[in-house]
């Protein structure tokens, strides 16, 4: 869940460790260091807080042809600059993503052959046991393949000896790693941002891959043997890391969902039913569908659930993966799992996707980034179009993640003809139709400005909605929490009133979205009981009339076939979200406590 980068090469300045830093910010950002070598030694410069701290105490054109970096997600140990990355021990520096779940014991072994740990880290172990091993032997691949041996747990490490000068060395386990190539250079990255200024050419690391680095060679190996590899080039570029304009990366990447909308469908209804037929897999096969994810992405999953059931007919459980590694399985023969991630490297959610494997069935990766261990290690993959997303809040990759479960809920209800034929044309025309509301309703930022002027000294908020607007409430409730710092629940509307309303009191915020004409009346109903109790009720509906009113503030969601609706009501639930944390002054694009990539448990 943090930030690695590193560098071997021709003389660069630290700049190009904290430039490549500046774009793994959003991975972490408790702290941030460098370690570098200079006149011979490895100097190492670290500093609690933000990135900007340590630029501080850097000589940012100090050159160097060897060095590595770290921005800090705290897992072991306090966010403070002792905790932070580099660590050091004797001759090895190391920076570390991941958790080494054996770190006790070996830091124990550790201490009573002598060595005194500085920090309170599990990192710390790892260059300590490096530097124990290198006494005896030394030979610094020889020891990075046994240290492979010795750790439990997921590792991307960025290594310097400082008895070699000339190489940087590397080691990946579950968790992501890359290699940068250039001619002369060479870079160590966790996610391609940091270097895709600097090169497009990379190579993907598998578990257990480790390999020595210099200026003009890359030697990679796997339990004690080389072993052959692919350059392969990024398929974005440094653009998709610019605000381009926006205050925010989250505001810039909520109004490119119109265009994700379109590169995420497109392949699939550029020409009507058959490309939705050809260009997706077979699903007609199975009897129940699993799907498995973490965060947005299982509110996403629930969206799915209901388009699955409703327009498929197909029995469709939605597991959280962080719960499902652990509960008793009850996998069928005849079931589809399908695991979602952003990144493609979510620590349960590729866990889980390994138990499936093994349990035999059929996986499907619904994955924004390709090469991703997920992506890797599904059966099947479709991807997302969402491009890079920066923002540690999800908006544009839950976006394309609901988009394409809706196609697959059309694919299969178009295969076992549960949907006739003059619908699916419907379908298919209001598909053009949804960018441009998209762009409507992210137009519309008065209201919300308005609405978040309103709510912004209240320290609860409810969020109410049935079915499938249950599951945008709780995308909604999601969103508010982590970049407004304000306490928010969704609810099933028709549960508030067992128990939970005894909370509305005068003034108390509740987001009622009602766009399912079926049961619209029941939830009105439900937004009616808070309302007597003196809720503020934000009402979120396609419906354009009503019999009375029973809101405070009405946001009119353009109307548009029923599977492209979750797309159009979740821009005022996001949009809402971001003006009341810009009104709060909160750091939208990197909450407190988050990180973008969650690669541990």
């Amino acid at each position: 869940m943090c930030g690695i980068v590193g560098f071997v090469g021709s003389k660069k300045g630290v700049r190009v460790l904290t430039e490549g830093l500046e774009r793994l910010e959003y991975r972490g950002y408790d702290s941030a260091g460098v370690a570098y070598l200079k006149d011979g030694k490895v100097n190492v410069v670290k500093e609690e807080g933000k990135l900007s701290n340590l630029k501080e105490k850097l000589n940012l054109d100090d050159e160097m042809t060897l060095g590595i970096g770290h921005t800090r997600w705290a897992t072991h140990g306090k966010a403070n600059a002792t905790n932070a990355h580099p660590h050091k021990m004797g001759k090895f520096t190391v920076v570390h993503n991941g958790i080494i779940e054996n770190y006790n014991v070996l830091r124990s072994e550790l201490e009573k052959k002598g060595y005194v740990f500085k920090s309170e880290t599990d990192t710390e172990v790892i260059c300590t046991l490096l530097d124990y091993m290198y006494k005896d032997d030394k030979d610094v691949l020889s020891c990075i393949n046994k240290l492979n041996k010795m750790l439990d747990g997921s590792y991307a490490l960025g290594i310097i000896c400082e008895d070699d000068k000339d190489n940087l060395y590397l080691l990946k386990n579950k968790s992501p790693l890359i290699v940068g190539v250039n001619d002369n250079e060479k870079y160590i990255a966790s996610d391609a941002p940091a270097i895709l200024d600097k090169t497009k050419k990379n190579i993907i690391l598998d578990d257990g891959d480790y390999a020595r680095l210099s200026g003009d060679k890359v030697e990679l190996f796997n339990d004690g043997k080389k072993k052959e590899y692919q350059i392969k080039e990024f398929m974005y570029d440094a653009d998709a890391i610019d605000k381009k304009g926006y205050e925010h990366f989250m505001l810039k990447e909520m109004h490119e969902q119109p265009d994700v909308f379109k590169k995420t469908t497109n392949p699939y209804l550029k020409e009507g039913v058959e490309s939705l037929l050809n260009n997706m897999p077979d699903f007609t096969k199975y009897n129940k569908i699993r799907i498995v994810a973490c965060g947005s992405a299982t509110h996403a999953g629930l969206v799915g659930k209901c388009m699955l059931e409703e327009y498929a007919n197909v029995r469709t459980v939605v597991d959280t993966a962080s719960e499902f590694r652990y509960n008793k399985q009850f996998l069928e023969d005849d079931e589809l799992v399908i695991v979602i991630s952003q990144s493609g490297e979510t620590a349960d959610t590729f866990e889980a996707l390994k138990i499936a494997n093994k349990n035999g069935n059929d996986t499907l990766g619904i994955i924004n980034e390709k090469g991703s261990s997920i992506a890797r290690e599904a059966k099947m993959v479709l991807y997302t179009e969402a491009g890079k997303e920066i923002a540690v809040a999800t908006t544009k990759a839950y976006s394309a993640q609901v988009a394409l479960l809706t196609l697959i809920a059309l694919n299969i209800a178009e295969n076992k003809k549960t949907i006739n034929k003059k619908e699916m044309i419907k379908i298919l025309e209001d598909s053009k139709l949804v960018p441009g509301y998209i762009e409507e309703l992210l137009s519309m930022s008065d209201i919300y400005k308005t609405i978040a002027e309103e709510i912004k000294d209240q320290n609860d908020i409810f969020f109410i909605g049935r079915k499938i607007d249950y599951a945008l409430a709780q995308e909604g409730s999601l969103k508010l929490k982590e970049i407004s710092y304000t306490h928010s629940e969704a609810y099933a509307a028709g549960e508030l009133k067992h128990g939970t309303i005894s909370l509305i009191e005068e003034g108390t915020p509740v987001i009622a979205i009602v766009t399912d004409d079926s049961i619209a009346p029941k939830t009105i109903n439900n937004i009616k009981e808070v309302k007597t109790r003196g809720a503020n009720v934000i009402y979120i509906t396609n419906r354009k009339k009503e019999s009375d009113i029973f809101y405070d503030r009405r946001i009119i969601v353009p109307e548009v076939h029923k599977v492209f609706e979750p797309l159009l009501t979740i821009i005022p639930l996001q949009m809402t979200a971001y003006y009341l944390a810009k009104i709060k002054g909160c750091p939208i694009d990197q909450p407190r406590n988050l990180a973008k990539s969650v690669t541990v448990e």
